[in-house]
């Protein structure tokens, strides 16, 4: 008897369990990006997907920028969303080293959100206005010696991969140089390009149109090895800086609690999309490469990456502002 009855739930969970699968999605998504529309790689990337996702689901999938903090008020609506599958954040490094930066962060990044795939990975390119008389890395660090705390550089916030990669090569290299936080990538290259910055370290999406139309100068990318797109640029190591490299990354997040057989199906749609030759075509041009891990693999990663860039953090001595 005990056996049939155990049977029998067992049978009745897994047909509620199947329904519910098959009921989701029933409405529109919404993709939260924690930092501000344009040319910062979360946006991008979130817009890449959104379109694909949607078709393949059924439902629109509504991009819906929340900047803040460094990315801090986006993670917290996604952490604080209901788990039904239909809140959904891109996020990056910057979410797992907010707690070692900000004060009283309102969200634990690896108990908060399930990991659901990581979308991409890509280098960033060290950019400087085409004022500043540098056109190398060798003659950047040297002006920046040369100038202790006159030169500024932007980047989506205190945690942002683009923060974390300036604090890390003046680390290496030594240089004082002044953080200007802002609400996203777009909004600093913007200042960068009027001038108000002197550089910055960028993603290739954001800045590699500017530094075509001369509205930028490139030095450096932060990759080991040369990019296609831009074959001509030396690499950090190559342009005299042993061991720096920096790569970022962007996966998709959903709050805790999410039912397990969504996740499976968000991560089985994605991973399609990631697949496909056009996507692997368009990250190509983008300077990045489509990843599309399993949820199990994806949060191995971001439990290694936040272990990896808390230590560096610590070691190297970067404080919170």
């Amino acid at each position: 008897m005990i056996a049939r009855r155990t049977l029998l739930l067992s049978s009745l969970l897994a047909t509620t369990t199947a329904a519910r699968a098959q009921a989701w999605p029933a409405r529109p998504l919404r993709l939260v990006v924690p930092f501000a529309a344009g040319a910062g790689i979360l946006d991008i990337m979130g817009r890449q997907i959104s379109g694909p996702l949607g078709e393949r689901l059924g439902q629109q999938v509504v991009i819906d920028n929340k900047p803040g903090a460094g990315g801090n008020v986006g993670a917290d609506i996604v952490a604080k969303a209901a788990p039904d599958g239909y809140t959904l954040m891109v996020g990056s490094t910057a979410m797992f080293v907010a707690p070692a930066l900000y004060a009283n962060v309102p969200f634990d990044p690896l108990a908060d959100f399930v990991p659901v795939t990581q979308i991409n990975s890509a280098p960033l390119l060290l950019v400087v206005h085409p004022s500043l008389p540098v056109k190398s890395v060798a003659e950047f660090i040297a002006y920046a010696r040369a100038n202790p705390g006159k030169l500024n550089y932007g980047s989506g916030g205190v945690g942002a991969t683009p923060f974390l990669a300036v604090e890390s090569l003046r680390a290496v290299v030594g240089f004082e140089a002044v953080h200007v936080p802002y609400r996203g990538g777009a909004p600093a290259l913007a200042d960068l390009v009027a001038g108000q910055l002197s550089f910055m370290i960028e993603n290739v999406p954001g800045t590699l149109p500017l530094v075509r139309d001369g509205r930028l100068r490139a030095l450096a990318i932060t990759s080991s090895k040369r990019s296609a797109l831009v074959p001509e640029l030396p690499t950090m190591q190559e342009a005299g800086v042993p061991g720096y490299e920096m790569i970022g990354w962007n996966g998709i997040f959903a709050p805790r609690g999410t039912p397990p057989e969504i996740v499976k199906r968000l991560n089985d749609e994605l991973a399609a999309i990631l697949r496909t030759p056009e996507m692997t075509e368009q990250f190509a041009k983008l300077g990045a490469e489509a990843v599309g891990s399993s949820p199990s693999e994806f949060a191995a990663f971001v439990k290694a990456e936040s272990a990896r860039w808390l230590k560096i953090i610590r070691d190297k001595g970067i404080k919170p502002e």
